[in-house]
């Protein structure tokens, strides 16, 4: 039966606009927009009116731009913030529904005192689409209003593609808040209250329509510039990465709308959700969508859109005043019924024929059956056809081309055909319906047949036949097709040839019976074989009516005609029985377990597997296949996360690794491993208890290990075990593995990508940082599958939805994987990749090799037809054949000729011919960037597009035994440190950790006895200066390291010394890995998340002290030396060590040519074999060239000469040198010209070999993409100063890839003390081991020693070590060299010389203690926090901002307090700050103004100082320094704003905004202040601090407040709305002014930008100084996520200002003196 409203069709319309709410609060429309109200006049007409809803509570709007609300200064203005709780993740929707009931339940028991809230629960569910299968369960009669499904789909959406693949929407229901408009109107015709829903309530999304006034109580009305919206009570919002189920309530007394009201009408929608949820359906739900969606008739109207508007994106309101609504979006598929006679519907229904009419009128007996049999398909969900051409087939071509509801692929080829319907399947999880016609067409089907019976993949085959008397007698194409595929289909029946004798019901109860059988337990393909007699067209016959007996109920409904049921067992609460149980006691007593994850198709299957994990806390092997393998990390830094091993494969490559594997219980989840290793390993390990859990019950066990088979799909398996609650253990071996994963993976990351060429592991490597849960991967099988799951990494870009779920404990999100691994061949891929991407309804990336595309060419067919799919990207790898072989044994016991010919097949084949004949889009790379650029734009186009990745067999051989060879030899390296250090030493949480219990530095100064090489001509100091590091670790072991910065532009010693003074602070208690020594980027991801600054930020000079602190600390700890923590292997393993180092001398070219030559034999005397010299010193090139012509002619031939200029010369005077000296056997010139862009083509022109020095000072963190393009053979050196380059891990890193190039790696000093010359000995014979090692197992032959930069020991007049040096002059080789036992016993053994120690720093104390400040009748008692001394009279006074403390900003000072006293504040209402009235009867707590904390802050620096003050404020603290500034200049001389505002200028804006900050505050009161936290963290203002490491750490710090009360009350009367805007003041600004803010933080950085125009435009400011400070890397907080960089903004701010104020101080007293003259 209908609904009495039915909306009319509208005539079309144009493209709709993204609408925008206007002054009317309603929405505007775009020009040529069609008319919504202009159609619903029509519709409406003669409908009656007063149609009764549940009511819910109304507000005017939400808050969107200031323009857009109309209120008046005396309106009575209330904003809402909606409070969001945010549950842990549930397992299932079902779970999920259970888990919110649970907490409104608690609500109820607990209800709050508020009179008016805005509530929602939400909680992370499994991202599977179900909010349609949800919808549909709902009754037509449902009592509850409003009930909508909204989809998400976006690419032509239509009635016929919710078929093809169920699409993610939302599901609502009920009312828990509308906007309605008007608002009451008092007598005068003014609103007397107006309500509105704040744009920082995260999560929260508003549904509805434009221009139609409905009202629950009253009408509809058709009226443009209105509009209805509402948030739905209950809501299931799906995204490709998680779901959301969230319940909201809204409730406001003084809008009649009680919370007792809320949870009445809560429990209505609760109810009817309940007990209309049958999880039991949802696996095969597709089966029953046509039925329930045909009960919700009506007549639908085109093209409207439903609209929805989030809310999740803002972060606050524009201090301008101004800010548009960003997140209205509109969907044209939805069905919305807003109350009994109220409906909308777009693109979701199909006025069909009737079946009854549809049958009767086909011409003959064989369309009847035929239209039966599509019909009935349709009924049971399956609408994608792929059909063969054919003429038998032509009744059941017809008729599913003809059908409304299904969408229909013919290809020419059945064998790609087939292979598409796979892969339908495994994106769409329903079967694909293949037509064929008979004869060998039936038989091609086979390979695909077989394929989906091995992977449980359900698929029906609909084969035409000749009926029985064509049999056996030599007709044409009449093959036997009975029984066909013999046991590879789960079922089989040979249909009679069509006649009316025999009842169509047979025809149908046996689809049925096919489609029960395709999908059941042991999913598979279904054969039905059709025999048709003529005639094959639609030749008219007669037939009787007769055979459609018995079809009445099924014409008159969409149901199928037979539907099978599964009786559900019982839930027992919880309590396991049976024999799971005994399941459960063997995972109970594990103590050394592993969890496997198989290939996995479901979304909820990841997602259960995902959780299993979470709960068992066991190392996790995932396999390509199960989605996460491929993983987007969301929070790395969670206090509890699941291990995944993701290289366990390569840690087996050692023999080590694979005798100390052992488990005693292994969980495997999901179909089969790749890794062949893997399963060899647990072989190994065998017995233990193995259990399986697949959801069929077929045999899956190749190896016969399983001792313990569950038939049980994943989620029901994890629920068992997730009730369970199992104690969390964590062996030994849980730390083992992590830690060896950990190397092998920053192990495989360097080598593949040092490789200069693009190789097929970098092509597996990138690909997971082109997926995004929109995208997914379908992998082909031999090389590409195995490269993807050795080599795939994880990466860290996760979604913004996910992100905004704080508290979900997400672990990770998926990429949706899959392949071919049923039978694993290679036949069909590229047609099952575009049969995938149909079904998954993603832009999907395939990759196979080029032997898989040739076997699949007809496919390409199929790709260009492009129906109802997104784009695909094809990345054919082509090595000229079967590559996989080369790798096999057989390659080494079989003659290359046989091996072309028989295995790889080799071939010279045009796969860009191919494309070009198929008409698509084509591209060829063969570089690394090439690559890239192929991978990642084409994602920003709407097209397919095949890459063709150039590749070679033997080059791939070879790449794999390279990364084997290192994965090796990283799994033995750190499998040598775990064994000796657990071995000496106890294991922190079953985790090899140390830990810092002090560090101090001390700066030393000390004599050189001549100028350093590096400096200027007028350099007339002859010292160094830098600072000793000392660590102590908690058992006692000390390790120093050297501070010796280089460059004093980019690292002043006091700048320097500002970070030592923030790293003393933050590495007291610092825990750090024994893998450090690695040198494998452990140290980077260290420093970040351990100390919580990113490397980048620390000074290279400062982290290669450390870093030599840190190694030199453990050398003591295990009683070995720097290079035995480095290089582990004993000398009978491999190379020899080295007991010595060559150095290189330094030559200045300073003098005449006779001159230089003379010192240069007097080096070559003392022993020396290879010296530098400086050139470029000179005006003139050629005169650099005159003296190394000489220094050759008399040193001889047998001296290795280099030359070093500094990049001084530009190109002409460097080739002009080039070009002399070329007969000068140079070993290589270091930096020969300005512009480094130069470097190679200056070596192809002078022919000269050069070297890399400068270049690397540039290089980011990671450098070996910049390295890249210094592969050129011309570059024959790298000289890496590990001051410079950020210490010994880059410099390892740098060198590493310079020897793997065949480039020398030259360690260099910068003028260091004994002590980093000591640590630089022996990091250089580390590194010529390390060479020597690769050399003999490449068999590149003996790799000659290299003669390092170490010469500047010179140089030293005195040292800080009272310890010999130990270069010297070896009597074994005659040249001078650095002893490595000399510096190894230095470095353990350091005796300092503390006559040129200048000063050793000590703990700078904090002084706590409090002030009184009595302001207008109150006496505020504040907390201070005071470092440092009060040097030369700079004091620098410290502001918090909301929530925060003076706490926050004590590194910050302890980076500072050498040149200022600091001095930070609890403001009033803060910490321990406290207020007390001197009036007891009157106000207790006073008034939060502006003026009044500014005026207490005024006071107390009075109290502090004589003088002026440097205020620095963050936020909060950021606006009140301003007002200081402006208003207090006489005590301020310098103000830092960071990442502040001047407040809100517009009068609307400030009305709303101090609406907003009441309701926050009442928030804060009536809900306390950890969930006030949760919400306040969600803004979108912190999405950059919510990646730090310590985020938890600082929102637990906001917890630290003695009185909430006084908080709420200060941030109402703070808030920007009520407090004075500072906009008009900011030209008369007098004082130093620095605005900083963070490069992430884009709103305070347009902020910042105004007021420094505002302020730039003051005749005032031309003597101030006024900048404006970009913080790198940084968002809003960027004091708590980059202090480094903040403390060297404001040293250089601080310096500046001191400046600024003595020659202003000068000035005035030579006017002064000037006027007294």
């Amino acid at each position: 039966m209908r609904s009495p409203f039915l909306l009319s069709d509208p005539p079309f319309l144009r493209s709709p606009l993204i609408p925008r709410y206007n002054s009317r609060n309603s929405f505007k429309r775009g020009r040529g927009r069609f008319s919504f109200a202009e159609s619903l006049r029509v519709s409406l007409h003669g409908i009656g009116r007063n149609i009764e809803v549940a009511q819910g509570l109304q507000f005017d709007g939400p808050i969107m731009s200031s323009e857009a609300l109309v209120v008046n200064e005396d309106d009575d203005l209330m904003v809402q913030v909606c409070v969001t709780r945010t549950l842990p993740p549930a397992l299932t929707l079902e779970l999920g529904l259970e888990r919110l009931k649970e907490a409104v339940d608690e609500l109820k028991t607990n209800p709050p005192n508020s009179s008016s809230g805005f509530l929602r629960f939400q909680v992370a569910v499994p991202p599977r689409a179900k909010a349609l299968f949800w919808f549909c369960s709902q009754p037509k009669s449902s009592g509850v209003f409003p009930v909508f499904f909204l989809s998400k789909e976006t690419v032509k959406p239509s009635y016929k593609s919710l078929y093809v693949k169920e699409p993610h929407g939302v599901f609502g229901i009920g009312n828990a808040l509308s906007f309605v408009h008007p608002s009451s109107i008092d007598s005068t015709g003014h609103s007397t209250r107006k309500t509105f829903l704040s744009d920082e309530s995260a999560m929260v999304t508003a549904y509805g329509f434009p221009d139609i006034d409905f009202n629950e109580y009253s009408a509809v009305n058709s009226k443009d510039g209105s509009s209805y919206f509402f948030v739905p009570q209950i809501e299931l919002d799906e995204h490709e990465e998680v779901s959301i189920l969230a319940v909201t309530l809204a409730w406001d007394d003084s809008l009649s709308h009680s919370f007792a009201q809320t949870i009445s009408s809560y429990e209505k929608s609760i109810f009817q959700v309940s007990c209309h949820f049958c999880p039991n359906l949802e696996d095969h739900w597709f089966k029953h969508l046509k039925s329930s969606l045909a009960k919700f008739s009506v007549k639908e109207m085109h093209p409207i859109e439903m609209e929805h508007m989030g809310f999740f994106t803002f972060s606050g309101r524009d201090q301008a005043g101004v800010k548009e609504l960003k997140n209205i979006q509109s969907s044209c598929q939805f069905y919305c019924k807003l109350s009994p006679g109220v409906i909308f519907s777009n693109n979701m229904l199909n006025q069909e024929t009737e079946v009854s009419n549809f049958l009767k009128n086909e011409a003959n007996i064989n369309a009847v059956w035929a239209s039966a049999i599509i019909e009935e398909c349709t009924r049971l969900g399956l609408t994608y056809f792929c059909v063969a051409p054919g003429s038998r087939s032509s009744h059941l071509a017809i008729a599913a081309a003809n059908h409304p509801l299904t969408t229909c692929l013919a290809c020419f080829d059945e064998r790609s055909l087939a292979f598409h319907a796979i892969g339908y399947a495994k994106g769409s999880l329903k079967p694909a319906v293949i037509i064929t016609s008979s004869g060998t067409a039936v038989s091609n089907l086979l390979p695909a047949v077989v394929e989906a019976s091995e992977d449980f993949l359900p698929l029906l085959l609909l084969t035409a036949d000749r009926p029985p008397e064509l049999q056996g007698v030599g007709a044409n194409q009449a093959i036997n097709q009975i029984n066909h595929f013999g046991s590879f289909v789960r079922f089989f029946f040979n249909l009679p040839p069509p006649t009316d004798l025999i009842p169509v019901r047979m025809v149908l109860t046996t689809v049925d019976s096919a489609l029960h059988w395709a999908t059941g337990s042991a999913c598979g393909p279904v054969h039905l074989n059709c025999p048709f007699r003529d005639p094959l067209d639609g030749s008219p016959t007669n037939w009787s009516f007769n055979c459609l007996n018995g079809l009445d109920m099924w014409m008159s409904n969409s149901e199928p005609f037979t539907k099978y049921f599964q009786v559900q067992s019982l839930k027992s609460n919880g309590v396991t029985t049976g024999q799971i149980t005994e399941v459960l006691q063997v995972i109970k007593e594990a103590k050394k377990g592993l969890l496997l994850i198989g290939a996995i198709h479901t979304e909820d299957e990841i997602w259960a597997s995902l959780m299993l994990a979470k709960e068992l806390m066991w190392p996790v092997v995932a396999d390509v296949l199960s989605g996460v393998r491929l993983r987007k990390l969301l929070r790395p830094f969670l206090d509890v996360t699941p291990i995944f091993v993701d290289h366990l494969d390569h840690a087996l490559l050692s023999d080590s690794v694979r005798n100390l594997i052992e488990f005693d219980v292994v969980i495997q989840v999901g179909s089969r491993i790749t890794s062949k290793r893997v399963t060899q390993v647990l072989e190994k390990c065998f017995p233990f208890a193995y259990i399986l859990v697949d959801k069929h019950p077929c045999r899956h066990d190749p190896s016969h290990l399983v001792t313990h088979r569950v038939q049980s799909n994943i989620v029901q398996f994890a629920e068992c075990v997730l009730r369970s609650r199992f104690p969390w253990r964590r062996s030994k071996l849980h730390g083992h593995l992590q830690a060896l994963d950990g190397a092998i993976t920053r192990e495989m990351s360097f080598q593949i990508s040092a490789e200069c060429s693009l190789t097929e592991p970098y092509v597996a490597h990138m690909l997971s940082k082109a997926l995004t849960s929109k995208t997914a991967l379908f992998v082909g099988n031999s090389m590409p599958i195995r490269d993807v799951d050795m080599y795939g990494c994880s990466s860290g870009n996760y979604s913004h939805v996910v992100d905004m779920m704080l508290n979900a404990e997400l672990p990770c999100q998926w990429i949706q994987v899959t392949g071919n691994r049923g039978a694993s061949g290679i036949d069909g891929l590229l047609s099952s990749a575009t049969g995938f991407a149909v079904g998954c309804k993603k832009r999907v990336v395939c990759v196979v090799g080029d032997i898989s595309f040739l076997h699949d060419t007809n496919g390409l067919a199929i790709l260009k037809q492009r129906i109802a799919r997104k784009p695909m990207t094809i990345l054919v790898i082509n090595n000229r054949g079967g590559g996989i072989f080369r790798l096999l044994p057989i390659a080494k016991r079989t003659e290359p000729s046989v091996l072309n010919q028989y295995f790889y097949t080799s071939h010279d084949i045009s796969i860009e011919n191919l494309c070009l004949a198929h008409g698509l889009r084509y591209v060829h790379v063969g570089t690394k960037s090439e690559f890239e650029e192929a991978l990642f734009v084409p994602s920003m186009e709407e097209m397919d597009c095949i890459v063709e990745v150039e590749s070679s067999i033997d080059a791939n051989a070879i790449i794999h035994s390279t990364l084997e060879r290192f994965a090796r030899q990283a799994a033995d390296n750190s499998l040598g440190i775990i064994s000796a250090s657990s071995l000496l030493h106890p294991i922190i949480g079953n985790v090899l950790l140390c830990q810092v219990s002090g560090i101090q530095y001390s700066r030393y100064r000390i004599q050189l006895c001549d100028r350093p090489t590096i400096c200027s001509d007028d350099f007339s100091q002859f010292h160094r200066e830098g600072f000793i590091l000392s660590l102590t670790l908690e058992d006692g072991s000390i390790g120093y390291g050297e501070v010796a910065p280089l460059d004093s532009n980019r690292e002043s010693l006091m700048d320097v010394e500002g970070q030592l003074e923030l790293v003393l602070h933050i590495m007291k208690g610092a825990k750090f890995s024994y893998m450090l020594p690695l040198l494998n980027g452990s140290v980077s991801s260290w420093i970040w998340s351990e100390l919580g600054i990113t490397a980048s930020s620390i000074f290279q000079s400062v982290r290669c002290g450390l870093e030599m602190a840190l190694l030199n600390a453990l050398a003591v700890r295990h009683d070995s030396s720097l290079l035995g923590i480095l290089h582990l292997q004993k000398e009978e393993n491999g190379s020899a060590q080295p007991h010595s180092v060559q150095i290189c001398a330094l030559l200045d070219s300073e003098g005449t040519p006779s001159e230089v030559a003379c010192v240069a034999r007097k080096l070559v005397e003392e022993g020396f074999c290879a010296i530098k010299l400086k050139v470029a010193r000179r005006v003139n090139s050629a005169i650099d060239a005159l003296v190394l012509q000489e220094v050759r002619r008399v040193v001889g031939d047998q001296i290795e000469l280099r030359a070093d200029a500094n990049c001084r010369w530009t190109f002409e005077e460097a080739l002009k040198f080039g070009l002399l000296v070329k007969s000068c056997n140079l070993k290589y010139i270091e930096e020969p010209v300005q512009n480094k862009d130069d470097l190679i083509r200056f070596h192809e022109e002078s022919g000269l070999p050069v070297a890399l020095d400068e270049t690397l000072d540039d290089f980011e963190e990671c450098p070996l993409r910049m390295l890249t393009k210094y592969a050129h053979p011309g570059i024959v050196a790298v000289v890496i100063k590990p001051t410079v380059v950020g210490g010994f891990e880059n410099a390892a890193l740098i060198a590493r890839w310079a020897q793997q190039h065949g480039k020398m790696a030259v360690i260099s000093a910068a003028y260091e003390s004994g002590l980093g010359l000591s640590a630089y000995i022996l990091l250089a014979s580390y590194l010529e081991m390390e060479n020597v090692k690769a050399s003999t197992e490449q068999k590149q032959g003996i790799a000659s020693f290299v003669a390092h930069g170490l010469g500047t020991y010179r140089w030293l007049s005195e040292d800080i070590m009272m310890n010999t040096l130990g270069i010297s002059r070896s009597p074994y080789s005659g040249f001078v060299e650095g002893s490595v036992a000399v510096a190894s016993k230095n470095l353990k053994d350091i005796k300092i010389n503390n006559d040129v120690i200048v000063r050793t720093s000590e703990r700078v104390p904090v002084r706590r203690h409090e002030l009184r400040v009595d302001v207008d009748g109150f006496s505020h008692f504040i907390r201070i926090h005071d470092i440092g001394q009060n040097a030369e009279g700079n004091v620098v006074l410290f502001l918090h901002g909301f929530l925060g403390t003076g706490e926050e900003w004590i590194p910050i000072m302890k980076g500072i307090s050498g040149s200022a006293r600091c001095i930070s504040v609890d403001i009033p209402g803060h910490g321990s700050s406290r207020v007390q009235s001197h009036a007891s009867e009157t106000q207790q707590v006073p008034t939060f103004s502006m003026e009044m904390i500014a005026k207490t802050l005024y006071k107390l620096i009075e109290q502090i100082t004589p003088g002026k003050v440097t205020v620095v404020g963050y936020s909060m603290g950021a606006r009140i320094a301003l007002y200081m500034a402006l208003r207090f200049s006489n005590k301020i001389e310098g103000t830092v704003v960071v990442s502040g505002s001047p407040g809100i200028k517009d009068p609307v804006a400030r009305k709303v905004r101090s609406a907003t900050d009441d309701s926050k505050a009442r928030m804060l009161v009536d809900h306390g202040l950890e969930i006030f936290l949760e919400n306040w963290y969600n803004g979108g203002l912190w999405k950059s601090l919510r990646s730090h490491p310590h985020f938890r750490k600082i929102v637990a710090s906001r917890l630290l407040h003695d009185d909430v009360l006084t908080v709420a009350k200060l941030l109402s009367d703070l808030s920007s709305g009520r407090q004075p805007s500072l906009w008009e003041e900011l030209e008369n600004c007098d004082t130093n002014i620095s605005l900083v803010f963070g490069e992430k933080d884009v709103k305070f950085k347009k902020i910042a930008i105004r007021m420094y125009c505002e302020m730039s435009k003051s005749k005032k400011g031309e003597k101030n100084i006024i900048e404006t400070i970009e913080i790198p890397e940084s968002g809003h907080a960027v004091h708590l996520e980059s202090p480094l960089r903040v403390i060297l903004a404001l040293r250089k701010f601080l310096t500046r200002v001191h400046k600024s104020c003595a020659e202003t101080e000068l000035s005035q007293k030579l006017l002064l003196a000037v006027k007294e003259l």
